[in-house]
Formats: C-alpha cells, sequence, structure tokens
C-alpha cells in the first residue's frame, strides 16, 4: 500500500524548486547515536554555507548544542537543496532534528507532514511580531520561529537627488516618485533599477508595488494590480527605469545603482554593507504605497524549524537548541551578522541604538507580510510564476498590462484548482 504522505511530498519538492530561486550547500544525515563523551549527536541543516564552523554562527550553533547537553552535528546547503533535502530525508524518515529553512518553504514541509507545531514542541514565539511570524504559520498554527527578517526599500542616491532638486523626504506616494524621476532624468541622470527577471526574484521586487495598490494574491488582474504593472511599464517606457530590468537580478540590480548613475535602487536589507562601500552618500526610504504610506512588503528570512522524529523523546533537547538560537542576546548577534532584522520589538530597538541606519528597515519590516499569508501557502508558487510572467511580457512589450493579467489569473486558477 502506498502512504499518502508520499505524492504530497513529491509535489512538495517541485514547489520548493519553484521557490529556492529568490534566496536576497555538504551533505547530512539523520539523527544518530552517542559521541565519544557519551553525548547524544543531533543533526542541525542550515542554508548558511558561507558560515563555517570557525564563524559566529557556527560557533553559536554548537554552543547552544552544548547547552542542551548534546552534540550538534552541522551541514549546511543552498536554499533550494536545503528544501529537497528535507523532503526526501523525511521520506527516508531521517529528517534533522533541528532545521532552518527559508520561510516560504514551511507551508510546503507543513503540507507534507514533515514539521512540528510550536505549541507540541515547547518553542517560543510570544514575543515574535504577528506579521513576521504569519509567514510560518498555517491554519492560525506556527511550524517554526523565525531567526530574524529581511525586506525591501528603497536606496536613494543623496547626489544625483540634490543635483535634481529632490527631497527624500517629499517621496510619499507613486505621484511624486515619478515626479522625482522625472527631474532626475531631467538633470542626465538614472531613475530607478530593479529586478523584473522571471523567477522569484521579479515576484518578490512587484509585489510591493502590486500589494501597494491594494492588491490581492488571488485576483491578479484587478484593477489594482492593473495599475501596479501599468506603474513599472510607464518608468520603463519613458526611461525613468532601464530595460535591463527584465534581466536583473537584485545583484545585477544593485551593481547598476553602483555605478552612482541611479537616483534609486529596489533592494534589500543585505545590501547595507555594499552601501557602504558604494563610495557615495546613500539613504533609505519604505517604498511608497500608491496614495501614501509604506507599501507592504515581502517578509524574506528564515525560521528555525523541528522536523517530526519517530523518537518524540528527542524534542526536548531540539527546543533547547532551538531555543537558545531565538534568545534575545543571541538573536541580536546572528541578525548583525546576517544583517537582518530581529523578529520582535526589543531587539529591533536594540539594534536602532547600535545602527541608526537600520532604522528605516524596521519600519519596512513592521509592514511586511509573508508571501504565503492569508491562507495561500503551498498556492503561492502557482500564483507567483504567472505574476512575473505577466511582468515580463508587459515590460517587453508583449502585451498590455490587461492582457498579461488576465492570462496570469487564467494560469493561476488552472493551477490552483
Amino acid at each position: 500500500m502506498v502512504s499518502s504522505a508520499r505524492p504530497k511530498l513529491i509535489t512538495a519538492v517541485a514547489v520548493v524548486a519553484a521557490l529556492g530561486t529568490l534566496a536576497a550547500c555538504g551533505g547530512g544525515s539523520g539523527p544518530s547515536g552517542a559521541d565519544g563523551d557519551g553525548k547524544q549527536t543531533y543533526t542541525f541543516w542550515d542554508p548558511y554555507p558561507q558560515f563555517d564552523a570557525s564563524s559566529q554562527w557556527g560557533k553559536l550553533v554548537q554552543q547552544c548544542g552544548t547547552e542542551a547537553g548534546v552534540q550538534v552535528k552541522r551541514t549546511a546547503y543552498d536554499t533550494t537543496d536545503l528544501g529537497n533535502k528535507a523532503l526526501l530525508a523525511a521520506q527516508q524518515g531521517n529528517a534533522p532534528d533541528v532545521m532552518l529553512v527559508d520561510n516560504p518553504v514551511v507551508s510546503t514541509l507543513v503540507e507534507a507532514g514533515i514539521l512540528n507545531k510550536v505549541t507540541d514542541v515547547g518553542l517560543k514565539t510570544d514575543a515574535v511580531q504577528k506579521n513576521i511570524l504569519g509567514a510560518g504559520t498555517i491554519d492560525g498554527d506556527a511550524y517554526g520561529t523565525p531567526i530574524g527578517a529581511n525586506t525591501l526599500a528603497l536606496y536613494y542616491n543623496k547626489k544625483v537627488l540634490d543635483a535634481a532638486g529632490v527631497e527624500p523626504a517629499s517621496i510619499t506616494d507613486w505621484d511624486s516618485l515619478t515626479a522625482a524621476l522625472k527631474k532626475v532624468k531631467g538633470k542626465g541622470k538614472k531613475g530607478i533599477t530593479f529586478s523584473a527577471i522571471n523567477t522569484e526574484e521579479g515576484s518578490f521586487q512587484f509585489l510591493p508595488w502590486f500589494w501597494g495598490a491594494g492588491g490581492d494574491l488571488t485576483k491578479l488582474d484587478s484593477a489594482e494590480g492593473r495599475a501596479a504593472l501599468d506603474l513599472w511599464k510607464q518608468w520603463v517606457d519613458s526611461g525613468y527605469a532601464p530595460k535591463s530590468v527584465l534581466q536583473n537580478t537584485q545583484t545585477t540590480s544593485w551593481q547598476e545603482f553602483a555605478t552612482g548613475d541611479y537616483a534609486f535602487a529596489e533592494n534589500g536589507t543585505w545590501q547595507l554593507g555594499n552601501a557602504e562601500k558604494a563610495g557615495f552618500d546613500y539613504g533609505v526610504i519604505p517604498i511608497p504605497g500608491r496614495d501614501g504610506g509604506a507599501a507592504p512588503v515581502p517578509t524574506g528570512g528564515e525560521f528555525v524549524t523541528i522536523p517530526v522524529q519517530k523518537d518524540t523523546a528527542r524534542y526536548a533537547a531540539s527546543s533547547k537548541i532551538t531555543n537558545c538560537l531565538t534568545s534575545a542576546g543571541n538573536v541580536l548577534k546572528t541578525d548583525t551578522t546576517l544583517t537582518y532584522v530581529a523578529p520582535t520589538d526589543s531587539v529591533q530597538k536594540q539594534q536602532v541604538a547600535q545602527n541608526e541606519k537600520l532604522k528605516p528597515w524596521v519600519e519596512a519590516v513592521a509592514a511586511a507580510r509573508g508571501r504565503t499569508s492569508g491562507g495561500l501557502g503551498t498556492t503561492y508558487p502557482t500564483i507567483s510564476e504567472p505574476m512575473w510572467t505577466a511582468v515580463q511580457s508587459t515590460l517587453s512589450g508583449g502585451k498590455s498590462p490587461e492582457d498579461a493579467l488576465a492570462a496570469a489569473q487564467d494560469a493561476a486558477d488552472k493551477g490552483t484548482n
């Protein structure tokens, strides 16, 4: 008899692969026996291959294992590989004890029956901001706790804006932003760069404008959705944004901004280090909503989760490891290393006290929402791909915003039904 979980796992592998292209890496094994010191060995997987065992992060993982009275065997994968290996490990009955995963993948792993609810394994989430926790919440239950969050905002080049007579504080809605771009172009400089590539990165960057118009992901072809796509098309057609946005990743978009020729770049928290090295004065403002205020932006970042194990006695130590990693003091260190905004108000205040330049990012995260929130869960990828396809076909001149989004809605309906 074939297990009913197996088809879900096979489908989930495809969903994880679709989401993995966004990720703003070794081999692993399931739970094992005691080491030479008599301590039980617990497996821990994360998507941070850039940090080896000698890094602050690597040392923290080991420290939390020691405090839990166990030995931790850590393995780092790239984001997509980690999600796929988690699904395969679950099929084989050797999932890791603790796993750090990209937040949109949580709902996929939950549907596949891999993750425990936080309430069942003693994880602490009371202090976590609800909108950040929402990215890992399904049907009212959280299935992990966030290590931190990153998101999008607008970087600006102060010299370019000064030359055009534009005050950053004057940009409060779409009209004022477009007027600023017109002034910048009139002074011989370039307006705004972003990523509209035909991957999840393109959807990630389009979402603030889509949501900022009041768009609903279940209604891609709404008037609000058309308004957002019209805005981007207007910018490209008017020369306020370059044609290269069609191929730009968030990295290549940043490289354009780093030339010093652009007034604005839509990009993420993770570029703060590069901004300091850019060689010109910069600032950050929230992405404006259509009619004012900060637009909702998509939440990036990872959740610490505890996969289902046959031996439920292992959960006690796994919970200790997880609560250690997400304690206030440790999150402050980790999020400083990762350039993340902390998921709790108290730690956010400490971050801003240490680095005033994080203030606009804290504000942006406060307005953020999970891509899979609102009950979308594993249907998000079947909506995201038609959405980025619509953006591509419109900006390339192949279809009008209306026709492109009508086709996108039709494709999304077929994918979700």
